[in-house]
């Protein structure tokens, strides 16, 4: 059992046991729940922290936690109607409306129910990340001279350095800002490099939250299609003729979901596409140190190889570490960064000085490298039970491209295939995914899935959710799709499929 159940028991044990003690009444001592409930001093603290959010318990340094007292002054209920007026007169003069739909990304950030597979996970499991060393670096950070002072607004020298090293191809640190994850970075660059009802180009199909950016900024998604090659140029010369947009969003190293990698060949025709259009070209380069073991060298960043200013890239810590280690950089060369630095200020001011110095100290401790080293050998394995385990019990589902790098696969659902119904005949099964219409900005050419290998426990529950997944497919196909003969891509060169029940080592 994980910290998180335990913690989550412990809080439903605790408000259970509350009307034995009158308001005001004191609680047991921490020490008194740990023993008596067998966990660790860190999930009674988060238990009663829990409670006291909530209003039932209060807590007092010193003294220990007690019942609150019932509130007396019971607030009347508002009557809000009046905004659906003015929400939806807000955006009648909008050339685009500013819809906000964040559907798309909830699904793979909002944990599951108990007891259900996450193969809809955004990040990879805590077994995967590297608290230790985190903690580790975050305490050292907080020790620093001047760590809880006011950063530059760009960010720390040392850390945009770092990126600009990591980008390469004469990148330097005075083309880099410091943001707060990769979405924040992306929603600037957006914001900077569009107008509200302009065209943007987007590959088909994409990352749903880049989706929600564009449409939340007032601009209009036009989809770019993708192969295994990544986008295809021809088709992205012909939309910017088309649509008259001035920005691609794309994502060329494992993209995001069908895991292509954008082709060699592909890599100068794209940069010069987008500087003959006169357009800018956003990089989301957001998996690059999810690399599985047996990927080979990683091309460059697009940045790397454009002295022009077309590329605007965005790298980001996060995939590699933890969801809250929101650090992440955006590079651009030419009047374009003053731009985005304005836009940055304006909305954040700055990324939390003690966030900088604790990444700086994870990736310059050997820890790091260490960590990712790990991450790449437990991504592949977790790759392999996967698609081993899909190819023996689904071999109906399409999976045309075995990616070498990232945290997911791309399936397509036989013909006729109901993808909402699947995804809920699936969580009924006790395994949550994703359905693939939030990734296309127009009609889909197919049903699709995406499948998280990563974030869950080990090579044992990808097993068992496969399993899951089919007594799902048996409901839902059963006389209602066509079944197509099994297509399965070639992987990568990797160690034959792991077959092991336990859950992963922690990485460290």
């Amino acid at each position: 059992m994980d910290q998180r159940s335990s913690v989550g028991e412990l809080v439903e044990q605790l408000r259970r046991d509350l009307d034995r003690y009158s308001p005001g009444g004191k609680l047991p001592s921490s020490r008194a729940l740990v023993e008596r409930f067998r966990v660790s001093p860190v999930t009674v603290s988060r238990a009663l922290a829990q409670l006291a959010a909530e209003g039932l318990v209060v807590t007092r340094p010193g003294a220990g936690a007690f019942r609150a007292r019932p509130r007396t002054d019971e607030t009347p209920a508002g009557d809000t109607s009046w905004q659906e007026v003015a929400l939806s007169a807000d955006g009648a003069t909008d050339l685009v409306p500013r819809t906000v739909d964040a559907s798309g990304v909830t699904v793979s950030l909002a944990a599951p129910p108990p007891g259900v597979l996450e193969f809809n996970g955004g990040y990879p499991h805590p077994s995967l990340q590297p608290e230790r060393a985190m903690a580790a670096a975050l305490a050292r950070a907080g020790r620093r001279p001047g760590a809880w002072g006011r950063p530059p607004l760009e960010g720390l020298p040392e850390l945009r350095e770092w990126f600009a090293r990591d980008i390469g191809g004469g990148v330097t640190a005075a083309e880099v800002l410091i943001a707060a994850g990769g979405q924040s970075a992306l929603t600037t660059a957006l914001r900077a490099l569009a107008p509200p009802g302009a065209p943007v180009l987007v590959e088909s199909p994409t990352y749903p939250g880049m989706l929600a950016i564009a449409r939340a900024a007032g601009l209009r998604p036009v989809p770019v299609p993708v192969d295994p090659d990544g986008v295809r140029p021809g088709l992205l010369a012909d939309a910017f003729r088309a649509s008259g947009a001035r920005v691609f969003v794309c994502q060329p190293l494992f993209q995001n979901p069908t895991g292509a990698v954008l082709a060699p060949d592909r890599r100068a025709e794209v940069l010069r596409i987008a500087r003959e259009a006169g357009a800018f070209i956003v990089e989301d380069d957001f998996v690059r140190r999810l690399v599985h073991a047996d990927a080979g060298p990683l091309p460059r960043p697009l940045a790397a190889d454009d002295p022009d200013g077309v590329v605007v890239h965005v790298g980001s810590l996060t995939k590699a570490t933890s969801p809250s280690f929101r650090v992440s950089a955006l590079a651009a060369r030419g009047p374009v960064l003053e731009r985005l630095r304005a836009i940055q200020v304006v909305d954040s001011f700055f990324v939390p000085r003690p966030l900088q110095e604790a990444a700086l100290e994870l990736v310059g401790s050997p820890a790091w490298p260490r960590h990712l080293r790990a991450l790449s050998q437990e991504l592949r394995a977790r790759r392999d039970a996967m698609t081993a385990a899909l190819a023996g019990r689904l071999p109906e589902l399409a999976l045309p491209h075995i990616p070498s790098g990232g945290y997911h696969l791309w399936l397509r659902l036989p013909e006729g295939t109901d993808e909402t119904a699947l995804a809920a005949a699936a969580l009924r099964a006790g395994v949550a995914l994703t359905p693939g219409r939030p990734y296309f900005s127009a009609e889909p050419p197919a049903a699709h899935l995406r499948l998280s290998f990563a974030a869950v426990a080990g090579t044992g529950e990808i097993a068992e959710g496969v399993r899951r997944l089919r007594a799902a497919c048996d409901e839902v196909f059963q006389g209602t799709v066509a079944m197509p003969q099994p297509t399965f891509g070639r992987a990568p060169r990797s160690a034959p499929p792991v077959t092991d029940n336990t859950a992963s080592r922690p990485v460290e």
